[in-house]
């Protein structure tokens, strides 16, 4: 078992629950338009947000297959800028860094 399957199996988890809030939020996006046109100046908006939203959540998901192949090719850990080791703490609080704190700065 390698060093960071804890940190492996919380982001799988996170990743299938950002992708069926993902799902939910595109089946919501798919329904029809009321024939008020209040109710479609209503709806438009509420999309608009729920489309926002469902951005963020795409963008986190390829975050999170970043650092999961990074595991699984064992760069993992690694900052991307300088090659140290990014501190256990910083992954723990932020499973998807890439760089240390000194570089992220």
């Amino acid at each position: 078992m390698n060093e960071f399957a804890g940190i492996e199996e919380q982001l799988k988890a996170r990743l299938a629950d950002i992708m069926g809030r993902s799902r939910e939020i595109e089946d919501d996006l798919r329904h029809p338009l009321d024939d008020d046109l209040e109710e479609q100046a209503i709806d438009l908006a509420d999309d608009e947000a729920l489309e926002g939203i469902d951005d963020v959540l795409l963008a986190e998901a390829r975050q999170i297959r970043f650092a999961l192949a990074r595991i699984a090719n064992g760069t993992y850990g690694t900052c991307a800028n300088c090659g140290e080791a990014i501190a256990p703490e910083r992954l723990k609080a932020r499973p998807i860094a890439t760089r240390c704190i000194k570089c992220a700065a």
